[in-house]
């Protein structure tokens, strides 16, 4: 994750503004403009971390915005630790060494990050380890369902958590789904001319709800497959006569997925798992920041 792209920081950059962190009345009010501290970032549970470094962008960015000078700041962590890597509770994540009144001011911001994207990275990782239980080589993969704005950093912490990134938007891909289907005549007609109007090295992929559909699929020659909704009995039948008719075609199966039945669909032969839910409804993490004044 690239944290001082134009992208990124315009993100943060909003959450402090939103916060009004360079006009935190209480600090100013109440904290010695020229105190510094130390900060711990806590797991108040075991969880995969995501967002390490959003803390230094996040202080980096106060202090531009902030009228009072901040001086320099530090962030460390154990070299064991990072993006990725699995805590234990009560474990540190990251020690902060800076301006009291800075952290004071980011502390919100940087906590609510951090336990978003740790959050997606550490159910995310649910996922991953039931698949590879199977010992299959399916891949868990995240969708567009993310919380607009924040895609990137959705899509980064589902990385983090060792799933695979799909569509990154809508020019990342051909995915002629149900809507195109009904909107456009039909799904024959509708991968025909998807086929015809691609580009060198695009992948036309087609999502498919039925067994007719599935047949029109492989009939018109579909270079992915995306099986909707279908039970894992289902998708094992369908992956059979994929397979046999188009070998070179990828399939994914997607809808009603969880880590209950993530097993079940793994182990029908599918390439791919994809999981909305892994960035639309992971729950943050708890975390926490522990902040004492520095002594001479």
């Amino acid at each position: 994750m690239d944290w001082k792209s134009r992208r990124i920081t315009a993100l943060l950059e909003a959450a402090l503004i939103e916060d009004k962190a360079a006009n935190d009345i209480t600090t100013a009010l109440t904290i010695d403009p020229a105190l510094r501290a130390t900060a711990t970032i806590l797991a108040k549970e075991s969880c995969v971390v995501a967002g390490i470094g959003c803390i230094s962008a996040f202080l980096s960015l106060y202090g531009k915005l902030s009228t009072k000078p901040v001086g320099r700041f530090e962030v460390v962590s154990h070299p064991e630790i990072f993006d990725g890597v699995r805590v234990k509770k009560g474990q540190a994540i990251a020690v902060i060494r800076a301006n009291a009144a800075s952290i004071l001011s980011t502390e919100r911001v940087i906590l609510n990050l951090m336990q978003r994207m740790s959050g997606i990275s550490t159910l995310t990782n649910e996922y991953v380890k039931e698949v590879a239980a199977t010992k299959s080589k399916t891949i868990i993969l995240d969708t567009r369902k993310t919380i607009p704005g924040l895609r990137a950093l959705d899509k980064y912490a589902v990385s983090c958590g060792g799933g695979t990134n799909h569509r990154l938007d809508l020019q990342d891909g051909i995915l002629v789904k149900n809507n195109h289907i009904s909107l456009g005549g039909g799904l024959p007609a509708v991968l025909a001319r998807a086929l015809a109007g691609r580009k060198p090295g695009q992948i036309v992929q087609v999502e498919v709800r039925t067994p007719v559909e599935l047949d029109q699929a492989i009939a018109g020659g579909a270079e992915s497959i995306l099986l909707d909704n279908m039970t894992p009995k289902e998708v094992k039948k369908a992956v059979k006569l994929v397979r046999k008719a188009l070998p070179k075609a990828t399939i994914e199966a997607s809808g009603s997925v969880t880590l209950k039945t993530v097993r079940d669909y793994a182990k029908t032969g599918v390439d791919f798992i994809s999981v909305g839910a892994l960035t639309h409804s992971a729950t943050a993490v708890d975390l926490s920041m522990k902040i004492t004044a520095d002594t001479l």
